[in-house]
This record gives structure tokens, C-alpha cells and sequence, in this order.
């Protein structure tokens, strides 16, 4: 028998109860949400337990916010609030930050965004090299930090949705984002306390969108899609490849669909943003040539900012309809603007504009070496496409009249990006479909081989760069990089590479060409210490590209392989293994395995000797081959079929002499197993791997450093907290501002002027006329309290008028409430009264004196405080109250509920079993008067019957055995055998009493009646006993 020591169990207790705690624990909080950080608009998606896949609301009701924040009175705008603000005040509203962010000063984009916006105030920050926005205050910020505030408000509107506080988060980036822009976005969300679980790219988030609705329509053929986005700011084309791949999950292996990003061509510079800006100008011109004043309107950031939203206004209509009228009121020196302008007009503002429109197109193709034809259809998506003429050329170059517009181009991305999140989340399951996203910059290693002279000099370092991940790399992926000949701490750059295929001010636009400097130490103690016994395998630099992007070196270490036998184990360490082997398998004894594939590792040095040994190989691989398969047609073609009789012969023979060749095979396998086992242990190979230090200096833009991180996070923090103070000391203005005016209109409400006095009113209105005034003579950093102390002032002083205005509007229902209640009660207490008189009561004489002493009281009580209440004045205090009307109520409800309720579980007490009778005679009386106890007989019993219920030996047939009907009693001096049978009046009661319900008058009646019956029965019943003992029942 096996037992369990008590602190075993214990111990099983408190982990299963910990399990339990933890999975209940992990319930709470779960929702995700999923964020299209988009240059002009933002769109938020949520995933929380009851809501799948839903956008989230802003304070607007709309599905999409604005991406700008503006700053104003050193208060945060945003949304709809914010674009007003811009209009009017453009350089305290800031948007289009994902054009700029994660850029150096220097860029070609911050130059162009200087030019498209020229009312900002753009500084260097001199420690990163950055752009910061300066402010009238002298106060700067971050692209970083702007970008955070918006990700705050979009959490903030998320959790008011969900209704609980949300962390994790998925952000959607432009494809075209390098290593710097990526980290940029990280750091955002890191400022206000967001988890990012994934940066995932516009298109590949449009693309999971479209996949996961049509999974059915894959297979294990790749199938190719085109998805062409022509968002606010930029253009980016897309093939994507799906197909149905087998997934390991856990110890099963599923087929699940994937996706991958063979090919990506963009334009960073076209999108809706420069044709609104086009349109601008084009008004802007055309008010100048009108000479309504003498102002510049170029030189008036209002007024380029009203023309500005115009702009966008009249090239949405422009889009479904031919021609429109553009018109500004009070444009500049309160002088009106109104102009016509044409669809025509517009594309011929735009006309090198649209000569770029398929050039996306044509580098996707390229890059991912995919034909037209190949492609199985075109889905369009972003607000440009909505453009009739992109449209025209886009069906011209494809050669397709229908293009794919089924999808949402609004929110794709974002229901895309929260279906990942879901799967990347811990409280859900969802169906897997795997991402695969293309490398768009080439990322190489670039080092100094070491080599030696002829003479063992030292030779000049030659510069030798590898590829570490190409273009369109699928990524997430992990790759090991061996250095050879590296036996001394060395130092390697990790670079952008092979970039011609950009334009030379798109080349700009990436990081410097130094990524990141690594410095490896350690090497040399490494091969000091085992280089003498052991085969150097090289130095291997373990990198990882991971689901976001970025770019991470995890481990350097040094490889070495040595032969010879084994080392044999202490007798502890076999104690240890033997132990080890009851919880764990065997496999964790063994060498461990290496993060990356074979397939993934990429040596550094003599790869060039390589390529040419395994192109040899390979040919002689083909050579031979092609011999095998000759040999086997020439094989087959000399076979010929047989008769089955030799079939039969042949089958014996070989089945005879593959027995003999069994027993020679054992022999000879006993034989050579300690020799194999011998060899094995000599030629055993040990891997050794020692791991290596590795620091590294970032050339990329510098990342926030931890202090700066902490000053930026303090300075939202304290934004937030303003914020907040702010919206409260608002609503405590409201709070007052309302009261007063609502008061000031009640003192005229008739029910008001019957209430009160007109003295009383006339001193009512004065203070809340002072009150208002007060209000509004106060600074605008006044503190919430104050106002929150002046509301409490006034509801104190029309707290007596208030309450007797109560008193009047709800003292004739609760009056009519209580004369309900009096009726119901009365009515209950005459049905209790009757039931009280049968012969097992339901009720006490108590209960029933209690109920009724009650309602006389309050009756008594209602007609005197009525009758006072007539007597007095409306302006007076009141005597009767609704407060005690419905404690009157209360006491009445609650006597009655509890005789109700002890009436339902009442159970009459059982009937005591008739005695044995001596005489004859008093027998049968007691027969008649049982018999005639059932009210609601009606007909007179026939023979059978009577014989049945004075004989109990009849059977069901009616006949007796020995004894007749006639005589059923006892002769004198002899005692009854067996007392009567039960009668069906005995039943009947008995059933009758049970099921009593206190129905009113009715079971009242009912009960009398038969008290009445029964009476009137047993007197003619014991008349006609007395005349003679033989019962007929004619008196019935």
C-alpha cells in the first residue's frame, strides 16, 4: 500500500490552490488592444473576454481620432478638439509625427516637413541629434514624447470601452520604418506604461485581416496577393504569399495557414497629405489674385491654416463629384473667400504626382520575382485610392478592370493588428495563422580578416564584409555567424548594406551605414585554456531578428570539439543521473542544442572556398545519381514476369536460406557489439562552448537614456495629472453654473411660489444672482474647492424649500399607498378571523389581536396627522411626512407577509385512529356520523356501495364472503375484531384541510358551509340510528 506523508499532501494542497489562485487571478484584466498609429488618423481595436475584435470609441463616437495633439493654455487637446485648435492656433497643434520621428535633424524628411509646415519651431536636440518642438514657452518636445501623449489618450479610450485597465498592445508601423523609427515607437509606449507585444507593419496587419476571413481558400499551393496602400503620407505596394504550413504546437503538429511578404515597393513622399497641400496653395493663389487686402495670406499661419482644412474638404468632394465650390469666411481681414475649382483642375495640379503612382507596384514585382499573372488579385486600401484617377491608372498598368475593394481601408489594419495581439495575449486562443515579414533594408557584418605572411609576418587587416540578413529575409528569424580564424578579442560593425536600390535622398534617410560596433573579449583565455586538446570550431556571434524588426546580437561564444573517451562518472554523479532520470528524460544529459538551424548559420571566412567544394559535390552528386537511375531502368527492363509455380519455388528457397543467414548474422552481431561498444567510447566526441563578453556601441540615433526616460515619463505624468485637476475643477464650475440657473428658473414654478414665501424667493434670487457673479470674477487657477464650497452653500439654503416642495408633489401617492394597504390589511384580517374558528387553527389568538390592534393604530394615526396637516400653512414645515407614511406602510407589509408565510408551511396535525366499539349500536353511530361527514355528497350511495363501506371483506366485485351487507355489527358482549374502515368523508376532510388557501370571502364561505352541513348530517344520522341500526342512506 503506498501512503502519502501529511507534508506531501499539504505541499499538493497549496500548489494546486496556488494554480487555481493564479488562473483566477489571471482572469482579471485581460483585454488587448491593437493601435494603426497612422499619420492622420488613429484607430484603436479591442479584444477582451465577450468583445471579439471591436473598434473603440473615441470621446466623439467615432471610430477613428485624429493623430494630432495640441497644446494650449497649458492644456492637451485632442481629436476633433485639437484640429479646431490647429485651425486657429496652427503652431500649438502638432501632427503628421510618424513622418519625423526616430529621424536626425539633418534628414531630408525633417527638411521637408520644415517646408510643408513652416509655422513650427524646430530645434536640434543636441545630445541625440534630434528633432524637438519648441513651444511660445520655451518648453520642448520630443516627436517621442508627442507620439506617447497620443498613445495615452488611445489607452485611455480603450479602457473606458473595456471598462477595465488595459497593458499589452500591438502598434502598427510603415513597412519602410528602419531600426531607429522602430525603437523610437517602443520607447513611446514605454513612457506611458504600455507593453508593446509587437511593432507589426501596415501591410502585413492588412494582409493577417484579409487571410483570416478566407482561410478555407488555402492550401498547401502558395497563392499570391497584391495589397496597394496609398495612406496620408506615403504609398507601399505588397505581395503576399499564402499557404498551408505545418506548425508544431506543443507536442502535436497542426497545418495552419501563413503568410508571407515576398515583395514590398514604396514611395515615402506620396500619399493624400501633398495633394491637400497642392490644393492649399492652389486657394491660396487664387485669394491673392482677388486684392481683397493687402496682407500676404502666405505669411498668416491662421489663415494658411483655414485654407488648409478647406483644402481637405474639397478634395474628398472632388473625389464623386466634378466640380465644387471652395469657400472661407473671414479668410484674412474679415474678407470672405470663394472659389470653383474642378476635378480637372485638381489632377492637373497633381500630374507628376500621378506619374509615381504605379511605381510601388513595379518595384514589389521585382523584389519578389512574382508576374502579374501569378498574382490572384489586387486589394486596394488607404484613403488615396479613393482617388478616380489613381484608380483609372492603377486598372490601366494591371490590366484589370475590377480591383479588390472588399475589405475596409479604414480599419483593416487595426482589426489585423488586434487579431495578433489576441494570439500574442495570454488570456485567448484564437486559430493560429502565422506572419512572416520581409527584411526591407539588407542588414551585413562587416570585420577585419586576420591573416599571416609567408614569413609569419602580420599582414595588413583586410576589410571583409558578409551578409547577415538580405532582402525580403523572413524574419522572425535566428542566425549564427562563425568567425574561423578569430583566435584573439576582435571587434566587428553591424551595417545596412546593398542600398542601391533606393534613391539617393531615400538612401539619406536611413541611419548612417554603421549600425552598431560589437567588441568580443574573452577569446583569447578561451583558446589558451583548450586550444591545446581540442579542435577549435570558431567563434560564433548569435543574432536574432524578432517579430518587430529589431535587431539583437543574444550571446557570443567559443566552440571546441574533442575526441577520445569519455570521462567516467563518480559514483555521486550515477546517483545524481539515476535521480535525474525519474523526472526528467534522458535528452537533458546530452549536449545542447544550438538556437539556429544548420540551414541559418552563415560562416564569416573562406566562404567563397565553400560555395566552390559544394558546387563540385553537388555535380558529382548529379553524376551519380543519374547512374543509379540507369542501373535500375537497365534492372528493370531485364526482369520478366514469371509462371506462379517458380514464384512459388523461389519463395521457399529464400525463405530457407534467409533463416540459415539469420542464425550467421546473431552469431557474428554477438561478436562485434563490445568491439562497436569500445569504439564509441574512444572516439567519443565532446563539445565544449565557453561563452564569450560582448559589448556593443550604437551608431544609430542615441535611444533616451535612463534618466532622460525618467524625466519624460515625470513630465507626462505631471501633464496628466494637470489634465485630470483640470476636467475636475471644470465639472465643479458646471456643477455651480447649473445649479444656479436651474434654481433661479424653479422660484417661478407654481409648486415653488406655493411653498414658499415671497420674502423667501426675493432672497433666494439675490444670493444666486451674487453667486453668479462670484463665479465668474474668479481667476482661472482657482481651486475646485471653492466652488465645490459655494454649491454646498446654496443647497443648504434652499434645503427646507426643497424638501417641502417634495413634501407636496409625493404626499397624496404616499397617502393613497397607505389607504391600499389599510384595505388589503383589513381584508387579509377578516379571512384570518375565520380561519381562526375551525378546529386546528392556522393562527394564534395573538397573531390575530396583534394584526388588528396595528390597524386600528395606524388608521387612528393617519386621520389625526391628516387632520393637523390641513390645518397648517404650505410655507411651514410639514407634520405629516412621507418618511412616516411609509414606515406605516412597512410595519403593515411586514405582520401581513408573516402570517402569509406561515400560513404556507402550515400542516394540520394528524387525525387520531377510531377506538374499538363494545356495543353494536354505538358502532354503528359512529359508522353514520364518519359517513356523513363529506359535505359535498350529493347522491344517495347505492347497495354496493353501502355493503362496501359497512363490510370490509368485500372485494372489488362487491360480493362478501360469509357475512351480508345487511347486518354489520357486533352481537352484544362481544368485542369487534377489527375497527371500521376509514369512510370517504374521513378522506375527503382530511384532503380538505390540507389544501386550504387563504382565498378571502370565499374560503371563508366554504368553511361555514361546511361546519353548517356537517351539523344538520349528524343530527338526522343519529335519528335514524336510533330508529333502526340498518343505514340506507335515504337520509342523505
Amino acid at each position: 500500500m503506498v501512503t502519502t506523508s501529511r507534508p506531501g499532501q499539504l505541499l499538493a494542497i497549496t500548489a494546486v490552490f496556488l494554480c487555481f489562485y493564479v488562473s483566477l487571478t489571471a482572469g482579471f484584466n485581460l483585454a488587448v488592444i491593437a493601435i494603426d498609429l497612422g499619420s492622420e488618423y488613429t484607430k484603436i481595436a479591442l479584444v477582451k473576454p465577450g468583445v471579439p475584435m471591436e473598434i473603440v470609441l473615441n470621446d466623439e463616437s467615432s471610430r477613428k481620432t485624429a493623430s494630432i495633439v495640441a497644446m494650449r493654455d497649458g492644456e492637451r487637446h485632442y481629436g476633433q478638439a485639437a484640429v479646431n485648435t490647429g485651425v486657429r492656433f496652427p503652431k500649438k497643434a502638432f501632427w503628421y509625427l510618424m513622418h519625423i520621428v526616430g529621424l536626425k535633424y539633418e534628414d531630408p524628411q525633417v527638411a521637408l516637413y520644415k517646408k510643408r509646415f513652416p509655422y513650427y519651431t524646430l530645434i536640434k536636440d543636441q545630445d541625440r541629434g534630434t528633432v524637438l518642438f519648441q513651444l511660445e514657452d520655451e518648453s520642448t518636445y520630443s516627436p517621442e514624447e508627442l507620439i506617447a501623449m497620443q498613445l495615452e489618450k488611445a489607452k485611455s479610450y480603450a479602457e473606458t470601452f473595456a471598462d477595465q485597465p488595459i497593458k499589452d498592445c500591438v502598434i502598427t508601423v510603415p513597412v519602410f520604418f528602419s531600426q531607429s523609427q522602430r525603437k523610437a515607437i517602443i520607447q513611446a509606449a514605454e513612457m506611458v506604461d504600455l507593453n508593446i507585444l509587437q511593432i507589426l507593419s501596415e501591410n502585413a496587419a492588412v494582409a493577417l485581416n484579409y487571410g483570416v476571413f478566407r482561410r478555407k481558400n488555402f492550401n498547401s499551393t502558395m497563392q499570391y496577393y497584391m495589397f496597394y496602400d496609398m495612406g496620408a503620407t506615403s504609398t507601399t505596394a505588397t505581395v503576399v504569399g499564402y499557404q498551408m504550413v505545418k506548425t508544431k504546437e506543443g507536442t502535436r503538429v497542426e497545418t495552419n495557414p501563413q503568410l508571407v511578404v515576398k515583395g514590398v515597393g514604396y514611395d515615402r513622399n506620396l500619399g493624400g497629405l501633398e495633394v491637400t497641400l497642392r490644393m492649399r496653395d492652389h486657394l491660396a493663389k487664387a485669394f491673392t489674385k482677388t486684392k481683397k487686402t493687402k496682407n500676404d495670406v502666405y505669411q498668416n499661419p491662421r489663415a494658411m491654416g483655414k485654407l488648409f482644412k478647406e483644402a481637405e474638404r474639397v478634395k474628398k468632394v472632388l473625389s464623386a463629384n466634378n466640380d465644387h465650390m471652395a469657400q472661407v469666411e473671414g479668410l484674412l481681414d474679415n474678407e470672405d473667400f470663394r472659389v470653383k475649382v474642378s476635378r480637372a483642375e485638381l489632377e492637373g495640379m497633381t500630374t507628376d504626382l500621378m506619374e509615381r503612382v504605379t511605381k510601388p507596384i513595379e518595384e514589389a514585382l521585382k523584389t519578389s520575382q512574382v508576374t502579374l499573372p501569378e498574382i490572384t488579385e489586387i486589394i486596394l486600401f488607404g484613403g488615396g485610392t479613393r482617388t478616380p484617377k489613381v484608380q483609372t491608372l492603377l486598372s490601366e498598368f494591371l490590366g484589370r478592370q475590377e480591383l479588390g475593394k472588399s475589405i475596409n481601408s479604414d480599419e483593416a489594419s487595426a482589426l489585423g493588428a488586434v487579431y495578433q495581439a489576441a494570439h500574442l495575449g495570454k488570456g485567448f486562443k484564437v486559430k493560429m495563422f502565422g506572419i512572416k515579414e520581409g527584411t526591407i533594408f539588407p542588414i551585413s557584418v562587416e570585420f577585419a580578416k586576420q591573416s599571416v605572411g609567408q614569413d609569419d609576418s602580420e599582414v595588413k587587416p583586410k576589410t571583409v564584409k558578409r551578409t547577415l540578413f538580405g532582402r525580403m529575409n523572413p524574419f522572425p528569424q535566428k542566425k549564427v555567424m562563425t568567425f574561423n580564424k578569430h583566435t584573439t578579442d576582435f571587434t566587428f560593425n553591424v551595417t545596412y548594406t546593398d542600398l542601391s536600390f533606393l534613391s539617393e535622398e531615400e538612401a539619406k534617410s536611413i541611419a548612417g551605414p554603421v549600425l552598431t560596433t560589437y567588441t568580443v573579449t574573452g577569446v583569447d583565455t578561451a583558446y589558451s585554456k583548450h586550444a591545446q586538446d581540442a579542435e577549435s570550431k570558431g567563434v560564433k556571434a548569435h543574432f536574432r531578428l524578432d517579430e518587430s524588426g529589431i535587431l539583437h546580437m543574444d550571446k557570443a561564444e567559443v566552440v571546441f570539439e574533442r575526441q577520445g573517451p569519455a570521462e567516467e562518472e563518480s559514483t555521486w554523479s550515477k546517483i545524481g543521473s539515476t535521480l535525474g532520470g525519474l523526472f526528467g528524460s534522458s535528452a537533458d544529459k546530452e549536449t545542447k542544442v544550438e538556437d539556429s538551424d544548420p540551414s541559418t548559420e552563415v560562416p564569416a571566412e573562406e566562404e567563397e572556398e565553400r560555395k566552390k567544394e559544394n558546387s563540385e559535390e553537388k555535380e558529382e552528386k548529379k553524376g551519380e545519381n543519374e547512374n543509379e537511375k540507369e542501373e535500375k531502368k537497365d534492372e528493370e527492363v531485364k526482369e520478366k514476369p514469371k509462371e506462379k509455380t517458380e514464384e512459388d519455388k523461389e519463395e521457399k528457397k529464400t525463405a530457407e536460406d534467409e533463416k540459415t543467414a539469420d542464425k550467421k548474422l546473431n552469431e557474428t552481431e554477438k561478436a562485434n557489439a563490445t568491439k562497436t561498444e569500445d569504439d564509441k567510447k574512444a572516439n567519443k566526441t565532446t563539445v565544449i562552448k565557453v561563452d564569450l563578453t560582448s559589448e556593443f556601441s550604437s551608431y544609430e540615433i542615441p535611444q533616451l537614456s535612463t534618466d532622460k526616460l525618467k524625466d519624460s515619463k515625470k513630465k507626462l505624468a505631471d501633464l496628466t495629472a494637470k489634465d485630470k485637476e483640470k476636467k475636475l475643477l471644470e465639472k465643479a464650475k458646471n456643477d455651480l453654473e447649473a445649479f444656479i440657473f436651474d434654481m433661479g428658473d424653479r422660484l417661478s414654478q407654481p409648486m415653488y411660489e406655493k411653498c414658499s414665501t415671497e420674502t423667501e424667493r426675493e432672497e433666494y434670487s439675490k444670493t444666486l444672482s451674487e453667486s453668479s457673479d462670484w463665479m465668474y470674477e474668479q481667476d482661472d487657477d482657482a481651486k475646485k474647492e471653492v466652488f465645490k464650497e459655494k454649491l454646498r452653500e446654496l443647497k443648504k439654503m434652499t434645503k427646507d424649500l426643497e424638501m417641502r416642495v417634495s413634501e407636496m408633489k409625493e404626499r397624496p401617492e404616499a397617502l393613497n399607498a397607505l389607504e391600499s394597504m389599510l384595505n388589503h390589511s383589513i381584508y387579509f384580517l377578516k379571512t384570518v378571523q375565520n380561519l381562526s374558528q375551525v378546529e386546528d387553527p392556522i393562527f394564534t389568538e395573538v397573531e390575530v389581536t396583534t394584526l388588528g390592534q396595528l390597524i386600528n393604530d395606524t388608521i387612528d394615526w393617519k386621520n389625526e396627522t391628516v387632520k393637523e396637516q390641513k390645518k397648517m400653512l404650505n410655507t411651514e414645515k410639514p407634520k405629516l411626512l412621507v418618511q412616516d407614511i411609509g414606515m406605516k406602510i412597512q410595519a403593515l407589509d411586514r405582520e401581513v407577509k408573516y402570517l402569509i408565510n406561515k400560513a404556507k408551511n402550515f400542516r394540520p396535525k394528524p387525525k387520531s385512529k377510531a377506538k374499538k366499539n363494545t356495543t353494536s349500536t354505538s358502532n354503528d353511530t359512529a359508522t353514520n356520523e364518519t359517513v356523513s361527514e363529506d359535505p359535498t355528497v350529493s347522491d344517495p350511495p347505492s347497495d354496493a356501495d353501502k355493503s362496501a363501506d359497512s363490510d370490509p371483506s368485500t372485494d372489488a366485485d362487491g360480493k362478501g364472503s360469509e357475512s351480508t351487507a345487511e347486518d354489520t355489527t357486533t352481537p352484544p358482549g362481544e368485542e369487534s375484531e377489527l375497527p371500521p374502515p376509514p369512510t370517504d368523508g374521513e378522506t375527503k376532510q382530511t384532503e380538505e384541510e390540507d389544501i386550504l388557501q387563504l382565498d378571502g370571502d370565499d374560503t371563508a364561505t366554504t368553511t361555514s358551509t361546511t361546519e353548517k352541513t356537517t351539523e344538520s348530517t349528524t343530527e338526522s344520522t343519529t335519528e335514524s340510528t336510533t330508529k333502526d341500526n340498518k343505514h340506507d342512506g335515504s337520509d342523505l
